[in-house]
């Protein structure tokens, strides 16, 4: 039998250390880059998990453009499904 017990988490993963701003801001340009149609939902979502995580307010207007981008890309497909359904 293991000696380690199923379901350990380490404490480190419950509480990340500090963040870089610039990774952060890097990763949410990534998701803005490759969102599609399909994962917009889920793409926009986790961006603004990663913007929470920016302590500044001068390091969440450098993320602005990005996150208006994945706003106004949601609308647009959103409204280009709901003309398809209408007859």
């Amino acid at each position: 039998m293991s000696d380690t017990p199923s379901g350990f988490v380490p404490l480190t993963s419950l509480r990340p250390g500090p963040v870089d701003p610039q990774k952060v801001l890097a990763d949410i340009r990534t998701i803005y880059f490759k969102t599609t149609k399909q994962t917009i939902q889920h793409d926009l979502a986790h961006a603004i998990e990663l913007l929470k995580m920016l302590p500044t307010e001068e390091e969440r207007e450098k993320a602005r453009v990005y996150m208006d981008g994945l706003s106004q890309m949601r609308s647009e497909w959103a409204r280009r499904t709901k003309k398809k359904r209408r007859p």
